[in-house]
């Protein structure tokens, strides 16, 4: 049987952006993440920008506009025959000034961010709690293993209601092969944010480890986002695979809280926020440094009201979705 994952719902793609208030971001982010961008990644046509920042090239186009007004940006006035006969822009003395401001205070450059209020509209577009899955489904993802009889009938009623599976055995039982097989049986995609804003800091969530990108280069309609100027769904978004988050002795208290790190003033996203829309593994529990019950405990409330509450550095707390398997 073809286990191949399915193209996303367009049900659930994230809508495009059509105008810069789309984005839920202040001008003020934009213009800094736009500024640290060119700085660090040394791009110059629109198209290159847009390409770093994740936005269409007409929005991309208009940020440049209004960054040249405010005189932190100047055309190069060379055209190459290679840049499809695209303008350059590079950096004024006042834009590189404002963009080491900028980097001073966070080091995050690149895609822009969505906002996490965004994100949880998201989330529930493309939560796992409303997956289908059937007993062939199961069985092919399962069809090399040797299972006891009826263990895929008690498999799909747990799995099928989306919440928590425990199992247990001794080792080398199957028990995380199992697991896997759960999440390969569900063969759909999803779209992961790049990264999320909060309270004015940025959170990074894509993780080459944890997702698997489908068509990369390509949005859903099979065309390259950068040849045309709008895109299918929002390119702040990656279409992934349902990601699956490994985790074993190693599990601490701090991998599921926000990774902040103090020399670049950037923030890692959480262990289980990197999982939203796929499954979580823990294995081996009870060979971490924590105590099972200290991280049973961490995680009963997220399970029972499906979410999960994390802490910025400045002490505050915020909500974000706790959507996993």
């Amino acid at each position: 049987m073809n286990m191949q994952a399915p193209p996303a719902d367009p049900g659930f793609a994230p809508p495009a952006l059509r105008k810069l208030e789309d984005t839920g971001l202040t001008i003020v982010m934009m213009r800094d993440i736009l500024l640290k961008t060119i700085f660090r990644k040394n791009v110059e046509q629109a198209s290159e920008i847009a390409k770093a920042i994740c936005l269409p090239i007409p929005l991309t186009t208009q940020l440049i506009d209004m960054l040249r007004d405010m005189g932190f940006l100047q055309a190069t006035g060379t055209l190459h025959a290679t840049s499809g006969n695209e303008m350059g822009f590079q950096l004024t003395d006042g834009g590189k000034a404002r963009a080491l401001d900028a980097l001073s205070q966070s080091e995050y450059y690149g895609a822009m961010p969505i906002p996490l209020e965004d994100y949880k509209v998201q989330v529930k577009r493309q939560s796992i709690r409303d997956i289908h899955l059937t007993r062939p489904m199961l069985e092919a993802s399962m069809g090399h293993l040797i299972l006891p009889d009826g263990l895929i009938d008690q498999l799909g009623p747990a799995v099928g209601s989306g919440r928590s599976v425990l199992m247990y055995g001794p080792p080398g039982n199957g028990k995380s092969s199992i697991a896997e097989g759960i999440r390969a049986a569900m063969g759909d995609n999803i779209y992961v944010p790049r990264a999320l804003s909060y309270a004015g800091q940025v959170i990074t969530v894509y993780d080459p480890i944890v997702h698997t990108p489908v068509n990369p280069d390509e949005d859903a309609s099979g065309q390259s986002p950068l040849r045309k100027n709008a895109s299918r769904f929002d390119m702040r978004y990656l279409l992934c695979t349902r990601p699956t988050v490994m985790t074993g002795g190693e599990l601490s208290l701090s991998m599921l809280d926000l990774n902040y790190n103090p020399v670049s003033r950037t923030y890692q996203a959480s262990l289980q926020l990197k999982a939203t829309g796929g499954v979580f593994i823990v294995d081996d529990l009870g060979r971490q440094a924590e105590p099972p019950q200290t991280l049973i405990n961490r995680w009963i409330v997220p399970m029972e009201v499906n979410y999960d509450i994390l802490t910025l550095q400045s002490g505050e707390k915020f909500e974000v979705p706790f959507d996993t398997l």
